[in-house]
């Protein structure tokens, strides 16, 4: 018996395209003989396909069902692990209102505040030791239109429920650091618009309030000064307003990270189900829809796709580390004309990650999965004024630090700034502070008994031990953990800003 051209094509299934292409060519005769080996080189798909997801097998460029399994596996793996990358930020601030609720901070009048400062105790990402934190998370779904009073001299702002910028407040907002009362509105409010409110319109009924307090004349002033005068009511409430109850967060042992297993998407679709359809779009609502995460439906996952998320989740968050430990996108290092490892939380200095139409995929995960709270102010910077941040993952070979070595970083003379400059070290796991015998893992300007080099310089020590006589400049690490720092620049200076100042690199001591 003849064979037929697809038996052919069956026998040679291991064969390279090419030499498949032209098995076609020559079994279909007239049939096939209008099209050139070169187009069916790249159209044809052989039998039997190796793959990174492993063998694909196919009967005439039909796959077979066991193919079909894995292919839809793959194909759904990668949506979530699509989804948890971009919808990064929309996580970690869900996490951060169930961590805050954990201890107390349930609804919109109750703020967290940090009266002894942020301790290590705390998992939260990248927070400082040096300024005063009070935030809390407000519920337009359930209070409707809210009141704010603010306090005077708060530097703050306001981010929606995917960690996007809403609006500033206080010595940058439309008070102006005076204080005054604010009205914030819900999507899609048409109700009455009072006087004597700074009016925002927000998109989503869940939101961040991030306020930080100045120190600089003490923190006890600081503390009573948001606690005597912050308040937080429903507008219907106004004549009565409830009582805004403060909840001291320092030293308290909770976690506000996000999740890298099932319950990330849990959370994310709990999310969806209370926010407006148009919070994000098409495109996003289409990701989230293709793992079963529709707003107005039941999510109900089977155990197979649960499986599959599970596993998209542990992706998703090692490819955010291997984002930030090793970024491949422009305008993260800060020094990018050298070999620096010194680089920024925001790269471009772009706070809504995107630019000319496009959005930085990248970027996006590299900030939301190592810190939290997104406004314009935190990447502007104007000399004398405010803060800048330089981050170092790496030491300066290019190495992950390791607890159990010594390190040494090195300042030159006239550190460039207004204000204070401060060292603090974090978890690369939990990336919090970094939990050791210290109170506060940060040493800097402000810490007692700092020495200054005779030329004007500082040398800052991170090691398991101190070296001798250098404690006051040490900061202690944990052998069998790594580390990473930030070099935090209050009141940065212009040869901050133009990089004609710059610090050393973190180097190992020999």
């Amino acid at each position: 018996m003849k064979e037929t051209p697809l038996k052919k094509i069956s026998r040679f299934s291991s064969l390279p395209f090419a030499a498949i292409g032209a098995l076609v060519l020559g079994a279909c005769g007239s049939v096939f003989a209008q099209i050139s080996e070169e187009a069916m080189n790249v159209i044809a798909i052989p039998d039997k396909v190796e793959t990174a997801i492993g063998q694909l097998e196919f009967f005439d460029g039909v796959p077979n069902d066991y193919t079909i399994d894995k292919l839809y596996d793959n194909l759904d793996r990668m949506r979530g692990v699509e989804v948890y990358l971009n919808h990064s930020g929309a996580g970690s601030l869900n996490a951060m209102r169930k961590g805050n609720a954990s201890i107390g901070a349930d609804s919109s009048n109750k703020v967290t505040i940090t009266e002894q400062l942020l301790k290590p105790a705390s998992l939260y990402l990248t927070g400082n030791t040096s300024t005063l934190y009070a935030l809390t998370y407000l519920d337009l779904k359930s209070d409707g239109p809210l009141v704010v009073e603010l306090p005077p001299g708060m530097l703050g702002f306001l981010d929606d429920a995917w960690f996007r910028f809403i609006g500033n407040l206080g010595v940058i907002g439309p008070d102006k650091g005076k204080g005054g009362k604010y009205l914030l509105l819900p999507p899609n409010y048409s109700g009455e618009e009072p006087e004597g409110y700074f009016i925002v319109k927000l998109p989503t009924y869940n939101n961040l309030m991030f306020l930080r307090g100045s120190i600089a004349k003490g923190l006890d002033p600081a503390v009573e000064n948001i606690k005597s005068k912050l308040r937080i009511y429903p507008l219907a409430k106004a004549k009565n307003p409830p009582a805004t109850e403060f909840i001291n967060m320092s030293g308290k042992s909770y976690s506000t990270i996000v999740t890298h297993d099932f319950s990330f998407f849990e959370d994310l679709n709990e999310l969806v189900q209370v926010e407006p359809i148009d919070a994000i779009g098409p495109e996003m609502r289409g990701q989230l829809a293709a793992i079963g995460i529709v707003k107005g439906k039941p999510f109900n996952p089977d155990s197979r796709m649960q499986k599959l998320l599970n596993e998209a989740a542990i992706l998703g968050n090692a490819t955010a580390r291997a984002i930030s430990y090793q970024p491949r996108i422009d305008g993260v290092f800060i020094y990018p004309d050298t070999n620096s490892s010194w680089t920024t939380a925001y790269a471009n200095k772009n706070t809504s990650f995107e630019a000319d139409g496009v959005m930085n995929l990248d970027a996006r995960p590299l900030f939301y999965f190592n810190a939290t709270g997104v406004t314009p102010a935190m990447a502007t910077s104007h000399p004398g004024a405010g803060s800048d941040y330089a981050l170092a993952y790496l030491d300066a070979d290019k190495k992950a630090f390791d607890g159990s070595k010594t390190y040494k970083l090195h300042l030159p003379p006239h550190v460039p700034i207004n204000n204070f400059w401060a060292v603090t070290l974090y978890d690369t796991q939990t990336r919090s502070l970094l939990q050791t015998s210290q109170t506060f893992p940060t040493v800097g300007s402000q810490s007692e008994g700092f020495q200054k080099n005779k030329d004007g310089s500082y040398d800052v020590y991170f090691g398991p031990k101190a070296p001798e006589g250098k404690e006051s400049n040490w900061l202690e690490t944990i052998s069998g953990k790594s580390w990473f720092t930030i070099l935090r620049m209050y009141g940065p200076l212009e040869p901050w800003i133009k990089k004609t100042w710059r610090p050393g690199e973190i180097e190992p001591v020999k």
